[in-house]
């Protein structure tokens, strides 16, 4: 089991969903956890060590992308000389790769210091995560991690604005891998798309867009409560949504 968070914007953080997640994680114990960027609100010194403290206490593997919070607004030096040093600082890499008994996962970095909000892709990206899922076993699932979604609807507020511009490139080349899905957060809401139908893809079988909503951030988007994903060892995909009654994650 993979437990799929995204946009815990540390600093605005509920503690009752802090809680339900180490509740469920005690109980069902996933193999690993991958977090799709904005772990923190305003990429602070605190936000990202109390982000590392909850991550830690949970003893479960884990690997995470930056998202567009997680570098300066304000601190315009930072922003554009050392964007990203409290968060390496913390996490190290900005591309992890792990590997672990049924998952094969790929992070790639989407955040650009002259951008808020879009998510990039270089030629060069694109050619370094083939080659890393070219080394993924085929036995396991394979999924690339990246903040912003490589799809949204029409009718979504953010459109395609925040959709990498090379997006379809990527997919066409990483496709040729087997790769099971995309793993994404910004929107703070749960979704799940054909890629392979959305972008015409010259393959057999579908690749998944896997939107998560925020797991534990007050900072709700569309009335969604606060939720995360659940990819089982056989890849089927769950949504778990926080009941505020309870205090607990309950299958939607």
């Amino acid at each position: 089991m993979l437990l799929h968070l995204s946009d815990l914007h540390f600093g605005t953080e509920i503690e009752a969903c802090l809680d339900a997640i180490r509740l469920f994680c005690t109980q069902h114990r996933p193999e690993v956890i991958v977090v799709s960027g904005d772990i923190t609100q305003r990429a602070r010194y605190q936000q990202f060590y109390n982000c590392r403290q909850f991550l830690d206490s949970l003893n479960i593997p884990y690997l995470i992308v930056p998202g567009n919070h997680d570098i300066p607004l304000y601190h315009v030096w930072n922003r554009f000389f050392s964007p990203f040093t409290r968060y390496q600082y913390f996490f190290g890499q900005l591309e992890p790769t792990l590997e672990t008994q049924h998952f094969y996962i790929v992070g790639v970095n989407s955040i650009r210091r002259r951008y808020h909000t879009r998510g990039h892709i270089s030629i060069e990206q694109i050619q370094t995560t083939y080659e890393r899922l070219q080394q993924g076993p085929a036995n396991k699932i394979k999924l690339v991690v990246f903040h912003q979604p490589f799809y949204t609807p029409p009718d979504d507020e953010h459109g395609i604005k925040d959709c990498p511009v090379l997006g379809k490139m990527a997919l066409e080349k990483w496709s040729t891998t087997g790769l099971f899905g995309m793993l994404h957060g910004h929107l703070h809401k749960t979704a799940v798309y054909d890629l392979t139908q959305i972008y015409h893809l010259e393959i057999d079988h579908p690749i998944y867009d896997i939107h998560a909503g925020t797991a534990t951030s007050s900072r709700l988007h569309y009335h969604v409560p606060n939720s995360f994903n659940v990819i089982s060892n056989e890849g089927k995909i769950n949504h778990y949504w926080f009941n505020y009654d309870l205090k607990i994650f309950q299958l939607i």
